[in-house]
Formats: structure tokens, C-alpha cells, sequence
């Protein structure tokens, strides 16, 4: 036993303390956060304005339709538009995204950074899109007439009413859409980003000792996730206790 904790020590000491690699995992652990944060910003300003436009497409087209007019045309095309980012985003990888990005839409870029941002934002994008515009037809056609009695046209009927009332009904699922996102930038190192995982593999490469830097990044990611699902969790008891 003896043995075994003055091994485990050594290997401590060769992973994380002899050349301060301690700090790589540091550096790392702060670029995930980085890109999961724009990339979540991203997403949400994707997702609310494709959900928007395909909600509305799906709410009103009949009667648009009916009445005629460009508007019908135009939401029409933006529509379909929508419909075509949804299915090659969400039927590609993201890793195939990332590297599609990097290499060959930003392939002047030396920030690989903000190539990362964006990658991962409209791959998000597609994904809180759905969240988003599930959250909105869930939303019962009273609140619309509701609004309108107010004398709201639609898009101040959509601001005033109906996101307000999406966004208390998909948070938490949102929230669970950014502890997904934590994880897929995990695949930022094939760009060559010092993120977390390629901190540690980093790590492995110097000392040729593979168990602990890994096994410190998988408690690290852990760590994060429990961290968020916990806060997710304590979100949904006091939006249900709201409710009552």
C-alpha cells in the first residue's frame, strides 16, 4: 500500500508539478470555458431567430397563404432556408464542422480561438433552434389572442408575451444544451487549441504516463457537468414550485 501512494505521488509530482504542467490544464480548463460561453451566445442568437421564423411559418402560413402577398414568399424561402441549415448541421458531426471551418472558410484565420467559437455556436445554433421553437408551439394560442386583445401586433406579441413565457419553458432543457456543449468542445484540439483535453494529452506526451493527466481531465470535466446539473436541477424545482 505503502508503495502504491509513494508511486501515485510520483506521478503527481511528474504529470502536474515538475514544469508547472499544472498550468496547462489551467490554460486549457479557461479556453473551454471561453468558447463554451461565445459559442452559447451564438447558439441562443441563432436559435431564437431560425425558431422565430419557422414557428411563425408553421403558425401562420394558411392564413398568409390565403391573404397572398410577398410575405407569404419571403417567409416562405426563410423557411426553408431554416429547414436546410437544421439538417446538414445536425447531419454532419461537429468534429467534420470544426475542421470544414478552420480549414477551409477561415483558412486565413491565425485565431483559431474564434474559429472554434463560431463552429461550435452554429452547431449549437441548430440544435437550441429546435428547443426553441418547441418551446414556442407549446405556447397555447390564448397567449397570442391575449396579446393581440392588448393591441400588440405579432412581433410585439412575440417580445412582450410569447419568449417570455418560451424561455421559462425551455430553460432548463437549454441548460442541459450547454452542459452538451462543455463536452463537444472537447474536440477543439484538432485545430490545434490548447483546450482541456488537449492539455492533458499534452501532458501524456511530455511524461509518456497516460493514466493521470487523463484521469485528471475526465474528474475535471465531471466535475463541471455535476456542477451544472445540480444548478439545472435546483432551476426546475423552483420553476415548478413558481408554477403553483
Amino acid at each position: 500500500m505503502e508503495k502504491w501512494l509513494q508511486d501515485l505521488s510520483d506521478q503527481f509530482k511528474l504529470n502536474f508539478i515538475d514544469g508547472d504542467r499544472w498550468k496547462w490544464l489551467l490554460e486549457g480548463f479557461e479556453n473551454t470555458l471561453i468558447i463554451t460561453f461565445f459559442a452559447t451566445l451564438i447558439g441562443i442568437s441563432i436559435g431564437v431567430v431560425i425558431a422565430i421564423i419557422r414557428s411563425t411559418y408553421a403558425k401562420n402560413s394558411e392564413s398568409l397563404k390565403k391573404r397572398g402577398g410577398v410575405g407569404f414568399y419571403v417567409l416562405n424561402v426563410l423557411d426553408k432556408i431554416c429547414g436546410l441549415y437544421l439538417t446538414v448541421i445536425r447531419g454532419t458531426p461537429v468534429v467534420v464542422q470544426l475542421l470544414i471551418m478552420y480549414f477551409i472558410i477561415f483558412e486565413s484565420s491565425n485565431n483559431s480561438t474564434m474559429v472554434a467559437v463560431v463552429s461550435f455556436g452554429i452547431n449549437s445554433g441548430a440544435y437550441v433552434a429546435e428547443i426553441f421553437r418547441g418551446g414556442i408551439m407549446s405556447v397555447d394560442n390564448g397567449q397570442f389572442e391575449a396579446g393581440r386583445s392588448l393591441g400588440f401586433n405579432y412581433i410585439k406579441t412575440m417580445r412582450y408575451v410569447v419568449i417570455p413565457q418560451m424561455f421559462k419553458i425551455v430553460l432548463p432543457t437549454l441548460c442541459n444544451e450547454f452542459i452538451v456543449l462543455i463536452k463537444e468542445t472537447s474536440i477543439a484540439g484538432y485545430v490545434g487549441i490548447r483546450d482541456l483535453t488537449k492539455a492533458g494529452d499534452l501532458i501524456r506526451g511530455r511524461t509518456f504516463s497516460a493514466f493521470m493527466p487523463l484521469i485528471a481531465v475526465a474528474i475535471i470535466y465531471l466535475a463541471v457537468v455535476v456542477l451544472f446539473t445540480k444548478l439545472v436541477g435546483k432551476l426546475e424545482r423552483r420553476l415548478r414550485s413558481s408554477d403553483h
